[in-house]
């Protein structure tokens, strides 16, 4: 079933009847995405939340100077998108990419107003995942200012254990707010002890 893994995700905060189950699959575009492919592009207006089915995302940020900074991963079963700029209707201030081939559905500003007044109880679906999302953001910005940057890189790997295998040094140094080479000379310091 096509919609089963989404379904599941709904299903862990709301309880829903088989005909709120066929509205709400209604409101959903279903879109396979090669790698390296743009969703959002800083600037655009953001209309849509996105529901990764299968694949891999990641959500960034570029300064004036061109440097990255990633903001988020977003694996089968996470949900992603501008927060701000999507609640808003504003443009977007993150780009918005597949980091490998992916599955995602994805649901308009216009449809999720329609869907929460239809089903109210989305209302308490959509609160949890912001609920989630802040409190995962918090912690992160904690440990940014608290953790070592092994610290950190330790604890990526015990948040994303597959993910490091995904990504690039490079997108794990930018999510990190370190330099590849910083990175890298983690990763052998790591590896050496791991074999004494």
């Amino acid at each position: 079933m096509i919609h089963e893994r989404i379904l599941g995700n709904v299903a862990k905060h709301i309880l829903l009847n088989g005909e709120e189950i066929d509205y709400f699959t209604s409101l959903l575009s279903c879109k396979i995405i090669p790698k390296k492919t743009l969703l959002l592009s800083e600037g655009q207006v953001c209309k849509t939340i996105s529901y990764v089915n299968t694949g891999a995302l990641r959500a960034y940020h570029l300064d004036k100077n061109g440097k990255e900074s990633t903001i988020m991963f977003a694996m089968a079963d996470w949900w992603v998108t501008d927060m701000y700029c999507f609640l808003n209707e504003r443009p977007a201030m993150l780009h918005i990419e597949t980091i490998e081939d992916s599955n995602i559905f994805q649901l308009s500003k216009e449809n999720m107003d329609q869907l929460l007044k239809e089903i109210p109880k989305f209302e308490r679906f959509f609160r949890i995942l912001m609920q989630n999302a802040y409190t995962r953001e918090q912690l992160r910005m904690i440990e940014t200012l608290s953790l070592s940057a092994e610290e950190k890189y330790n604890s990526f790997l015990n948040r994303y254990p597959k993910l490091s295998n995904q990504v690039t040094q490079k997108q794990i140094a930018s999510f990190l707010g370190i330099t590849p080479e910083f990175l890298s000379a983690i990763r052998n310091h790591k590896a050496k002890r791991n074999k004494s």
